[in-house]
């Protein structure tokens, strides 16, 4: 009888372990997909936010290049070095060749 008892309890014991390592790893294969859907969100949050405050620290100090677009007809502006740049979706300033600047549709 205690050696059938010993059998059930420990197969039970069996059952919730096995049944334990399932649902903990279906858990974590769905956070770890949520933790990288908010690392992009935040990146691309994080992107945008720097994208606006070049541009508009680059509407303040420097000129914009009336009449001209860049390549994609971004906002091109003048340094006080005379180069012309454009800022792009990251918030980084790309400096253009006066081949790669057009003028503006009106």
């Amino acid at each position: 009888m205690n050696t059938i008892k010993n059998i059930r309890t420990l197969l039970f014991a069996a059952a919730i372990g096995i049944a334990g390592t399932l649902i903990t790893s279906n858990t974590y294969a769905q956070v770890d997909t949520v933790i990288k859907k908010v690392g992009n969100t935040g990146k691309k949050v994080g992107h945008k936010t720097a994208s606006v405050a070049v541009k508009g620290a680059s509407k303040v100090t420097d000129k914009t290049y009336k009449g001209k677009q860049g390549p994609n007809g971004e906002t091109v502006y003048i340094d006080k070095m005379d180069r012309k740049y454009i800022v792009d979706d990251k918030g980084k300033k790309v400096y253009l060749k006066k081949s790669e600047i057009s003028d503006k549709p009106e």
